[in-house]
């Protein structure tokens, strides 16, 4: 994988990781004919509050026109080219389990600058199926799939349990960027980028702030019951 343009320039993390989110609004507005936006308006769509938004596209040294607002598909190419989207990452699969099968049939791979050339897995029974068109392959072939597939994104859907062992079959073919599904920390070399997707955590973390409404709702509501009836300003005893 070629150097991190964003690295070089130093751009955050945080930023980053919000650039995706940009891109996606970026992409909403362009099918609907819309050429130009607001920084209010992108920032909206993308969920972020606006300052923030034109601090991050600060780092890109795009700044918007005053008065007109960020052109959309000029914009949507600087945030491609910043994160290598202009050209297509050769990705491998790796578990043909429901979430290998799902992740396999996923259109939105193309359409992302990510080119799918191969399904791996371990069990032998899977060898030879077709999904999406693309036939399982044993992981044997990694060397060969980086060698002359270029293959620089590994992504992970296996068990816990054996999600380690495809890690370490992947450095050590040279894959250093890789999407882990399975829910389990992987231990790598400095070099290599991990990213984690871990459903579970997610569905937590929102079962959480579900329990925070609830249960402020349920104090709402007590709060109301236990309220004194307050008696009517215009009334005068004996009047």
């Amino acid at each position: 994988m070629s150097a991190d343009p964003s690295a070089r320039r130093g751009i955050p993390d945080a930023t980053v990781a919000r650039l995706p989110e940009y891109l996606r609004a970026l992409t909403g507005l362009a099918e609907r004919g819309i050429t130009s936006v607001s920084s209010e308006e992108l920032a909206s769509a993308a969920g972020v509050r606006s300052a923030k938004l034109r601090k991050d596209l600060s780092h890109l040294g795009s700044y918007g026109v005053r008065g007109v607002g960020y052109e959309v598909d000029h914009l949507a190419y600087q945030i491609s080219r910043e994160l290598g989207l202009t050209q297509d990452w050769p990705v491998a699969i790796i578990g043909m389990g429901n979430l290998g099968h799902a992740l396999a049939a996923y259109s939105g791979f193309a359409t992302r600058g990510f080119r799918v050339v191969a399904l791996l897995d371990q069990d032998a029974g899977l060898l030879g199926q077709e999904i999406a068109g693309i036939t399982v392959q044993p992981m044997t072939v990694l060397d060969e799939l980086v060698a002359e597939q270029g293959l620089a994104i590994g992504v992970i859907a296996t068990p816990a349990a054996s999600a380690q062992e495809v890690c370490d079959a992947l450095v050590a073919a040279g894959v250093r960027s890789i999407l882990n599904f399975a829910p389990c920390v992987l231990v790598v070399p400095d070099d290599v980028d991990v990213r984690k997707v871990d459903l579970s955590t997610e569905l937590q973390i929102l079962a959480f702030h579900e329990q925070r409404k609830a249960l402020a709702a349920e104090g709402a509501l007590g709060a109301v019951a236990l309220e004194p009836v307050k008696p009517e300003l215009n009334r005068v005893v004996g009047r």
